[in-house]
């Protein structure tokens, strides 16, 4: 057993200590503590080690909500006070952005915040039977291991959800296929919520009546998943679509129960604001948004340029996102599919000038499109990232290769209590 000063935090959420010129990471230590720990990982750069004591505690250090926070990996930074955690994500960004990028913002924009708890809207939570225990498990898995972990209640799904892991174990119990229901998706819109129960085996007559029971006694939309993303069917066909608004409620998105919308329904709604903002288009203006999904900024945007097009590789999100437009009676608007990641097999499309671009991108980034820039042409980008290493380095092609500047940059609290670091950014063309 060792002590130590932490000096540092990890992006993984581990505090960092130096001992004897080595990194050593330290499960639940945070910066500027003295702490008692164990090693039990030697490497020849760093050591992992588990947290015995805190000797002196540091003044973020709060008391986690969760009764099953350390156990449960669906959070880490529950002991890290709210304004700490986004610090520290702001700093992760900038620090990024500087070593990888080789950039700095001129501005650093103020956190977008939102509800720091209860605001997950969408959850994937594991089921397991275990024979061991006789009972049945559903939650997400523990941390840094393959088992589901035993919970009663989420602190940070949407409240009417929180209990839902105790009851999914209790109802998955009952069943005669409890050990072929792997995991159930929730997906909640503004006014309904859907479980999608992914099962190995087609559930009998006894079996699908206890869950549309659980269903309806709850609330909630019951979709049986028998395969792949395809086989998802609604148990009740007359359930009313999922949905939920934005741009000030006056753009409704509709959604399927398994596609993607944006975990944090606050969030969301303020990072489409911010982006407007920051993007400024005008009347005139034909905008670009690239990795569009259903939407969810190119239907505000369509509200205020001449013409938008949104592109995007998922051909069902795309016929989605048609069907939006034209809920939302909006006409300067056109989508079309597109594999981002092959710039060499794009459509006339990439050849037009476009004075706004949206970059909405995965965790890869969107480096290999970025050569398509100085035939857009935009005077702006904005650039929303869900990985500060691949904004980081897609800022530095910009900046470097096209003529941009780098002149805003900030974080957004899509996921408290977790080490994810979702980030937005702005570009302008330089004269």
């Amino acid at each position: 057993m060792q002590e130590a000063d932490i000096v540092d935090l990890a992006h993984d959420g581990r505090g960092i200590a130096r001992v004897e010129g080595k990194a050593v990471f330290i499960e639940g230590a945070l910066p500027g503590e003295r702490v008692r720990f164990r090693i039990f990982k030697r490497r020849r750069h760093m050591d992992e080690a588990g947290l015995v004591d805190v000797l002196v505690a540091s003044p973020h250090r709060v008391v986690p909500r969760c009764a099953h926070f350390g156990v449960c990996g669906g959070c880490s930074l529950q002991h890290l006070s709210a304004a700490a955690q986004l610090a520290a994500k702001e700093r992760q960004l900038l620090e990024n952005l500087q070593r990888i990028g080789n950039v700095q913002p001129v501005s650093v924009l103020a956190p977008l915040r939102g509800p720091e708890w209860a605001y997950r809207r969408r959850a994937r939570l594991g089921i397991k039977y275990v024979h061991k225990k006789g009972r049945v498990l559903a939650g997400f898995r523990e941390r840094e291991k393959p088992y589901i972990a035993d919970i009663k209640r989420c602190e940070v799904l949407l409240a009417p959800l929180a209990t839902l892991p105790e009851e999914l174990a209790a109802l998955t119990e009952t069943l005669a296929i409890r050990e072929k229901l792997p995991q159930v998706e929730v997906a909640a819109g503004d006014g309904a919520t859907a479980l999608v129960f992914r099962v190995l085996e087609a559930p009998g007559a006894a079996d699908l009546e206890k869950i549309s029971a659980f269903g309806l006694e709850r609330g909630l939309q019951i979709y049986l998943q028998t395969g792949g993303l395809e086989t998802v069917r609604p148990v009740r066909a007359d359930d009313a679509p999922l949905n939920y608004a934005v741009d000030g409620g006056k753009v409704v998105i509709e959604f399927g129960a398994v596609d993607f919308i944006q975990v944090n329904r606050d969030i969301n709604a303020s990072m489409v604001e911010a982006a407007i903002r920051l993007l400024r288009p005008e009347a005139g203006d034909a905008v670009l948004d690239l990795f569009c999904g259903l939407g969810n900024f190119t239907l505000p945007l369509a509200r205020r340029a001449k013409r938008v097009l949104g592109v995007e590789g998922d051909a069902s999100l795309v016929s989605k996102a048609v069907g939006n437009a034209a809920r939302n009676g909006l006409g300067n608007v056109q989508f079309t599919v597109e594999n981002l990641f092959e710039p060499a097999g794009f459509g006339a499309w990439a050849d037009e000038h476009y004075d706004l671009v949206l970059l909405d991108p995965p965790r890869a980034g969107a480096a290999e499109l970025l050569a398509r820039m100085e035939q857009w042409d935009p005077r702006r980008v904005v650039y929303i990232s869900c990985h500060p290493g691949s904004l980081a380095r897609d800022a530095g092609i910009l900046v470097a290769n096209h003529g941009f500047t780098l002149t805003d940059a900030g974080v957004m609290d899509m996921f408290p209590h977790t080490t994810h670091v979702e980030s937005i950014a702005v570009f302008e063309r330089r004269p």
